[in-house]
Formats: structure tokens, C-alpha cells, sequence
């Protein structure tokens, strides 16, 4: 199985990472790790509680997503990395839990799409059925019931801020093209083109198994020349390692490809795609998503990029300020010797107590108003 370790990391930031917040962890919870864990509270979100656990695990994913992200990194450069995220990790664990709840309260549910998330890594991992992969995934040392909450949550952070910050970001025309005028240089490019795939595996195949593949790739393929999407094909179908990301290879200069690729590639426009190519893994359909002319491309070509750029740069800013709301309308308890660097006026801190029933001592839930992005 080759997915489900780095696919647990990715899950376990991801959401947060749409909002350009990394996850990290206070100073004294390295050392704490070495020994044993007290299932101790660091901080309460209105009734919920974040646990030293959750940290720890967070701090683990943080450091595995860095390494993934920074391979080749000397061990330096990753720990300097690793500081900077670490100090805002319980600032993002209770942005997080923000976030799920306000889900609640929206009452959005996404349980339909952690099933398709599920049998989109079972695909990915060429295993036959959802039992073989929860097996696979607990012989890894991972927890199924994890896996699944790890994919909600980030579905449930997903939709919240689709819905309640992304909606809220305009981008008109006219900022499009200041920003295009302005960043000229930054669209002086040679050829390329931009490729996404389908890729069907014969690793391991017989003649018979490998000809039933190449099959499968033709009916793909023909199911997108009759009008299917061809990145919701990928997502539930191809086998490569991009089709998480609606097969999306990358992008392109002549020569970077294999010079058999190369030639069919850089024949092809916008939208066109190949006939199924077989290569030395398995079966494959391309499709060009982009291909750019040598030289200054024109606005058109690159607009949704500029809209990605100016959309990613706002945001972060946009993203904070929905959060700081979401904080003034519910209760943020930290323990003391835990720093949440996005704490608003008048935080309070969980005070060292005699263990009692968490009924006895739990606080009924504000309830939350509708938060307001800039104004709306």
C-alpha cells in the first residue's frame, strides 16, 4: 500500500492549509512526548476539548508534512521551518474546532463524500474492497475510525469556509488587469502546456489481465468524449498518484516529458486529448489543460491564474478576520503554559481544579450569530 500514511499527514493540515494556516505545537511538547502521555485538557472550545493528544499528533503531522513538502531540505532548513509553524499550532487546533462546529450549527453534513474520499484512496491504492484497506490502513499502525474523522473534519472546515469566507471574496475585472499590467515579467514564459491524466496501472499484470486494462482505458476515454467530466473521471477512477487532484500531471516545457509524451503533447490545444498511451506502468489518456505560446502570454490565457493569485492573497487576511468572529462568540479556555497566538481581549485560561463530572462544571453554548466578512 503506497498512499495511506502520507494521505493521513495531508488530511490531518489540510483544511486549515486552504486558509494559508499551518499547524504547529508549543516548545515543551517534544520533550513531553518522550514520555508518557497524560491525557491532559489544553484548551477548551465552548464544550469540546483539545487534548494533549491532539497536539501531539498534530505535531507529528507537521512534521512529516514539512518533510514531504521540503525533501532535499538539509536537517537545518526543516527545523527552521518546523519553529516558524510551530508556534501558531493550538491557535489553528482551536480554529479548527471552530470551524467543525460552526459546521454543526450550519448543520452541514459530508458524510456521502467521506465515503467517495474513502473509495477514492481505496482506488488509488489498487486495493479490491473497503475491508482489505481498513486492514491495510491499521497495519500501519493507523487508526480507521481516525482516517475517517480526519476526512470529515477537513470536508466539514472545507465547506464552511467555501461557504462563509470564499463566497464573501470578489475579484472584479478591473483588479485583474491592474494586477496582470503589473506583473507583466511574471508572464513572459517559453511553450508549455499543462497536462492532466488518467493513468490505469499494469504493474504486476499477465498479457490477459494488461489487455483488460487497456479496455478499461478506452472505455474511460470514451466516456469523456461523450460528455463526462474528464477530472471527475480521473477522481474516481485513475490509479496515479494525481488523482486526488482531478488528474492534474503538472505543467510543462518541451523536453521535461518522455520524448514520446513530448511529441504528442506539443501537437495538442486546449481541452484536446490523446488516445490511450501505454507506457512502461500501465495505460494512460491526456488531456491538455492549458498551452501556452513562447513569449508574453495574453490576459485571457492566464486569468484564472491571476484570480487564483489575488484570491490566495486575500484570503488569509479575509480568513483571520472571520475567525477572530467566530472566537468573540464562543468560549476559548486555554490552560496555563499553552499559547494561542490569535487569542482575542479577554481570553480566559482553564484553571487547575479538583477532576469533577464534566456535567457539574460544563458551560451551556452561546449561540452563535452568523459571523460578518467585511462588513456583509
Amino acid at each position: 500500500m503506497k498512499n495511506c500514511n502520507g494521505f493521513l499527514t495531508h488530511v490531518a493540515v489540510v483544511a486549515i492549509g486552504l486558509a494559508g494556516i499551518a499547524l504547529a505545537t508549543p516548545t515543551d511538547v517534544r520533550a513531553q512526548s518522550k514520555g508518557t502521555v497524560v491525557e491532559e485538557i489544553v484548551a477548551r472550545v465552548n464544550n469540546d476539548a483539545i487534548t494533549l493528544s491532539d497536539v501531539l499528533k498534530a505535531d507529528q503531522s507537521l512534521h512529516e508534512e514539512i518533510a514531504h513538502d521540503c525533501q532535499g531540505c538539509s536537517p537545518d532548513k526543516v527545523e527552521e521551518v518546523y519553529k516558524e509553524k510551530q508556534k501558531d499550532l493550538l491557535r489553528d487546533l482551536i480554529d479548527q474546532a471552530l470551524l467543525i462546529e460552526r459546521a454543526k450549527d450550519m448543520g452541514i453534513s459530508v458524510e456521502t463524500d467521506v465515503i467517495k474520499r474513502l473509495d477514492e484512496l481505496r482506488k488509488q491504492n489498487n486495493l479490491g474492497s473497503m475491508e482489505e484497506m481498513e486492514k491495510e490502513v491499521e497495519k500501519q499502525g493507523l487508526s480507521w475510525e481516525d482516517l475517517k474523522t480526519q476526512i470529515r473534519n477537513n470536508l466539514l472546515t472545507q465547506e464552511v469556509i467555501r461557504r462563509e469566507v470564499g463566497s464573501h471574496i470578489n475579484i472584479p475585472s478591473d483588479e485583474v488587469k491592474k494586477y496582470y499590467d503589473d506583473h507583466q515579467k511574471d508572464f513572459i514564459r517559453p511553450e508549455q502546456v499543462v497536462l492532466y491524466e488518467i493513468f490505469l496501472s499494469t504493474a504486476g499484470k499477465s498479457p490477459e489481465e494488461m489487455s483488460s486494462v487497456e479496455r478499461k482505458a478506452e472505455d474511460l476515454r470514451n466516456r469523456v468524449v461523450k460528455g463526462e467530466d474528464f477530472s471527475e473521471i480521473a477522481k474516481h477512477f485513475s490509479e496515479g498518484s494525481t488523482a486526488t487532484d482531478g488528474g492534474l500531471l503538472g505543467t510543462f516545457e518541451r523536453g521535461q516529458l518522455d520524448k514520446q509524451l513530448d511529441d504528442i503533447a506539443f501537437k495538442m490545444d486546449k481541452g484536446q486529448m490523446t488516445e490511450v498511451i501505454q507506457t512502461k506502468t500501465g495505460f494512460e489518456v491526456l488531456r491538455v489543460g492549458a498551452h501556452y505560446e513562447a513569449g508574453l502570454q495574453p490576459q485571457d490565457k492566464v486569468e484564472n491564474e491571476i484570480m487564483n493569485r489575488i484570491y490566495a492573497q486575500k484570503m488569509q487576511p479575509t480568513m483571520r478576520e472571520y475567525l477572530g468572529q467566530l472566537r468573540e462568540q464562543s468560549y476559548v479556555m486555554v490552560k496555563p503554559g499553552y499559547t494561542d497566538s490569535a487569542a482575542v481581549a479577554g481570553a480566559s485560561v482553564i484553571q487547575e481544579v479538583a477532576p469533577t463530572p464534566d456535567a457539574a462544571d460544563a458551560k451551556k453554548k452561546k449561540k452563535m450569530a452568523k459571523p460578518k466578512i467585511n462588513g456583509q
